[in-house]
């Protein structure tokens, strides 16, 4: 089941309506697009198995704008598997891979 909604959640994007975006600069967009994309990825795959310093550090990178550079680290498979999903889908966005917070020390 898990391939099948992963193919759905990549092949569609994300549902933001086009007024949630206006005037607001590129850099702002992809935050606005990449919180969207968060709630949708965890919302299907669900939260089981993340922890929750992964959580808050990724919530705090959106609350920062997602102006400063992440320091979300994926230690356990579903924070892995939701760090990829995330991954492809902001770039399905047209964001580079580099946008998403997720960096280990």
């Amino acid at each position: 089941m898990r391939p099948i909604l992963a193919i759905l959640l990549l092949s569609a994007p994300i549902h933001v309506q086009a007024q949630d975006l206006e005037g607001l600069t590129w850099p702002e967009q992809k935050c606005v697009l990449y919180d969207r994309a968060v709630d949708a990825a965890i919302a299907h795959l669900g939260s089981g198995g993340l922890t929750e310093e992964f959580l808050t550090d990724n919530r705090a990178f959106i609350e920062n704008g997602c102006q400063t550079p992440g320091n979300v680290c994926p230690r356990r498979d579903a924070e892995f598997e939701l760090a990829n999903l995330l991954t492809i889908m902001t770039m399905n966005e047209g964001m580079a891979s580099t946008f998403v917070p997720f960096r280990c020390p």
